[in-house]
């Protein structure tokens, strides 16, 4: 990966690339232990239908160490959070990468990145388990962690 690049220079191609529909949420440094190790991070706000897309841009830049697919239950929404890192192994150079994809709850549907990142189908096959949400595209539908007979519909 470039040493140049930066949480801010990834916002910038973001939205050259994407515009008003990509919103930045937040860029963030922080620095930890005794050795101040800068951890930095940027965080975007996606549409469903940009999910893929905004991977693919990732993959441009360098590519990226899919972590997790977090969910948070937003009260009217699931919050879907894509946690990557580009520079992964990279001493002192990795940038954590956000993206959160906001999905109505009468319309838990979003499409799989497993294209882009073959890794995703099980941390995506979790939430469809766990959180119900539907990822259209998913090349496993199978389940990960409940029985067979854990009932239909309910989710943990």
């Amino acid at each position: 990966m470039d040493n140049t690049i930066t949480p801010q220079n990834i916002a910038d191609r973001y939205k050259a690339r994407f515009g008003e529909q990509v919103s930045l949420l937040r860029i963030a440094e922080r620095c930890e232990g005794v050795k101040k190790i800068p951890k930095r991070s940027v965080w975007f706000t996606v549409p469903r239908d940009l999910l893929v897309d905004a991977f693919r841009e990732l993959k441009e830049i360098d590519y990226p160490h899919l972590s997790v697919i977090s969910a948070v239950d937003t009260g009217d929404a699931v919050d879907l959070l894509y946690h990557a890192t580009i520079g992964y192994g990279h001493r002192h150079q990795e940038i954590l990468v956000t993206f959160i994809v906001s999905l109505p709850k009468n319309d838990l549907v979003v499409p799989t990145i497993s294209g882009e990142i073959p890794g995703a189908v099980y941390t995506e096959r979790e939430k469809q388990e766990m959180i119900g949400v539907t990822v259209s595209g998913i090349p496993d539908n199978r389940g990960l962690f409940l029985p067979d007979d854990f009932p239909k519909g309910v989710y943990p």
